[in-house]
């Protein structure tokens, strides 16, 4: 009927210095209304995840002289309900970066990163309240 969703979408950049001395995560969360028919058929809210994902790609790329990966928060199995758009994000971010995204359980950027700082945002926002 009337019923009004919202996604929290999470960009995440996680830059390593060396593989010995761990990393930085910097980021953003948007909250964005969600055109999705129903909460559990999640095509439209994951494939405007790759869409923003694409652009930070495409925008990181031009001053960034280092490889750059793409992590999804996608899982091919079809178990999940993120499988229904694997081929298509992957294909979209090949298409669009040039590159091919690692996807669960390859993508640990998508796993931790990404929910990690997820939560110390909203743990930010409840300190603020």
């Amino acid at each position: 009927m009337n019923n009004v969703w919202y996604a929290d979408y999470i960009t995440a950049v996680v830059v390593h210095v060396n593989g010995n001395n761990g990393c930085k995560i910097f980021g953003a969360v948007n909250r964005e209304r969600d055109y999705d028919q129903q909460s559990n058929k999640p095509r439209m809210r994951l494939m405007t995840e790759v869409y923003k994902i694409a652009d930070l790609y495409l925008t990181l790329s031009k001053v960034v002289a280092h490889d750059i990966e793409v992590h999804l928060d996608i899982n091919p199995n079809e178990l999940h309900n993120s499988s229904i758009v694997v081929n298509e994000a992957m294909g979209y971010i090949k298409g669009m970066c040039g590159v091919i995204p690692l996807v669960k359980p390859r993508a640990f950027a998508a796993s931790y990163a990404a929910d990690r700082f997820k939560s110390l945002t909203e743990y930010q926002r409840q300190m603020v309240a």
